[in-house]
């Protein structure tokens, strides 16, 4: 039976890790705020480039005459042989079953599509290290040949594929600042590859976040695109109704809002311009513009992801250190009346002797 001065020592050290646990609760409701903000203030934006491609889409023959073909190749389908497969974990630990529950859907995925192709482009320390550990990276020879042009010499990059399942990539820190200029070029790298057929589909596993309670785990296709606006998910992980209770009781023990914005208003003011039967002016060809957006286009859909992912993984962050704060206290409860039992048990067994001294006397 462990003695008063050791219970003692032991609650100090769970007082002290619930002032921890409950400074990491607050900075993530914190953070989480901070991170809503930024995937609202970036809605309008992708709110007014969707609604701008569907007015320049009536004005413009999205079909070959010729050839019947779709004439962006963005929207070109083909069997799926080659896949790319971005997998959005967080950057840190201590949030509960986030990255486990990613890593499980991109695994799922995996084990879905045994007779493909995937190169895995991992976003995010968790998922980084994960791919890493389980699938080998991708090799890359260079060759130099003579530039038919000027007789220069060119460097190329040939893909040497040794396994079905390789990582071609990952992006260190992207999570940790978002910025429109790295996910520029995150997005040109992958349509680049899709548009000279290395990949025939990019899917994105992420977590969609509206709120703290109304969040879940998607497998989402970014490419081929169908049609602008709309979100091609093939696969979503709801969360347990006991899942959604905690992160309510840590919302609001945190002051973080539990109701999603109300987007209503805001889309249909915004399909107004898609929508009117006006016939605007642009300064370049509709042709031109079309084409110069759908990249801008994919590129707002992959930040707007990126920025629910983060805000994902802090409420994430946030109820996993509310329930550690709250075991905590339990605990603290349970040892300090069970040190009181036992400081009561040694009080009486000296009382006891005491009298029984007394009555031998």
């Amino acid at each position: 039976m462990a003695n008063v001065l050791d219970l003692r020592r032991r609650i100090r050290s769970v007082k002290s890790t619930r002032q921890i646990t409950k400074a990491m609760k607050m900075v993530s409701a914190a953070k989480l705020r901070r991170a809503q903000d930024r995937a609202l203030a970036a809605r309008p934006y992708a709110q007014r480039i969707t609604s701008v491609l569907a007015s320049l889409e009536r004005r413009i023959e999205v079909l070959d005459p010729k050839t019947g073909n779709l004439r962006h190749p963005l929207f070109a389908t083909r069997p799926e042989k080659r896949v790319l497969l971005l997998v959005v974990s967080g950057e840190k630990g201590f949030a509960g079953a986030f990255n486990t529950n990613i890593l499980k859907a991109a695994f799922h995925f995996l084990a879905a599509n045994e007779d493909k192709e995937i190169d895995i482009e991992a976003i995010g320390r968790k998922a980084r290290e994960q791919m890493r550990r389980r699938y080998p990276a991708a090799v890359f020879v260079e060759s130099t040949e003579e530039n038919p042009a000027d007789g220069s010499p060119l460097i190329r990059r040939v893909r040497s594929r040794k396994a079905r399942v390789e990582v071609t990539g990952d992006h260190p820190g992207l999570l940790e600042k978002l910025t429109h200029d790295q996910i520029q070029s995150l997005t040109q790298d992958m349509i680049a590859r899709y548009v000279h057929e290395e990949i025939d589909a990019c899917y994105l596993v992420y977590n969609e976040f509206k709120s703290v309670i109304q969040q879940r785990i998607v497998v989402e296709r970014l490419l081929p695109l169908i049609e602008p606006g709309k979100h091609q998910v093939t696969e979503a992980i709801e969360p347990s109704a006991e899942e959604r209770e905690r992160a309510a009781e840590a919302a609001v023990s945190s002051g973080v809002s539990l109701t999603p914005e109300d987007y209503a208003e805001a889309d249909a003011e915004a399909t107004k311009f898609g929508t009117a039967e006006v016939d605007y002016i642009y300064e370049q060809p509709a042709r031109e513009l079309y084409n110069g957006l759908l990249p801008r286009y994919v590129a707002s859909m992959l930040f707007h992801a990126l920025a629910e992912s983060v805000a994902a993984e802090h409420a994430a962050r946030m109820t996993a250190m509310d329930a550690a704060t709250n075991n905590a206290s339990d605990m603290i409860d349970s040892l300090t009346l069970y040190m009181n039992r036992v400081r009561q048990a040694a009080i009486t067994k000296e009382i006891i002797e005491i009298v029984s001294g007394a009555a031998a006397l």
